[in-house]
């Protein structure tokens, strides 16, 4: 299990201030989608710097019936990388962003879909692309919730960091 003792909300909040950076600098529209976090991240993001620029909102589906109506995911479990890539691209699709976060997961007390508590998929839409990754944090179902907004923060700033060129090798690679 990983350990929670590093998230804090000055982390978050120095996280969303270099995604709030790098999406004013290139000029990117993000979004989130959320589930068992029920909001914590867009809040998170939304508190960053002229997050009105660049944050297109997030959409909170935390039951399966809204995951499959408003983000199109398949229906089937719905604590699975598979749903987590498909709420991210569901959420750039209906925000119209560039990029865009979204988690899903078991936060507990108990397991959930055979899956045990602190089990966390994050999905990362971004240039064209998407991943997903795994996590298991332990703790109380709030530790597990602090644990996924730092984890999904973090793995949004890494694709931006990493994904998306600067406006002007933008401009250049479409020349």
């Amino acid at each position: 299990m990983e350990s929670t003792a590093d998230t804090n909300t000055d982390t978050n909040e120095l996280i969303a201030e270099e995604i709030a950076r790098l999406a004013l600098e290139r000029g990117l529209v993000i979004g989130a989608a959320e589930s068992l976090t029920g909001g914590a991240i867009s809040q998170e993001l939304a508190k960053a710097p002229e997050a009105s620029e660049w944050y297109a909102g997030a959409v909170t589906a935390y039951r399966s019936q809204t995951k499959f109506r408003a983000l199109g995911v398949p229906e089937g479990p719905v604590i699975t990388a598979e749903c987590a890539t498909a709420m991210a691209t569901g959420t750039c699709e209906l925000l119209g962003a560039d990029s865009a976060v979204a988690v899903t997961g078991a936060g507990g007390p108990g397991e959930e879909e055979g899956r045990p508590a602190g089990t966390v998929f994050i999905g990362v839409a971004s240039a064209g692309d998407v991943a997903a990754f795994e996590h298991h944090f332990d703790g109380p179902p709030e530790d597990v919730v602090q644990a996924t907004v730092t984890a999904a923060l973090r793995h949004l700033l890494d694709r931006l960091a990493r994904d998306i060129p600067p406006p002007s090798d933008r401009t250049a690679a479409r020349a």
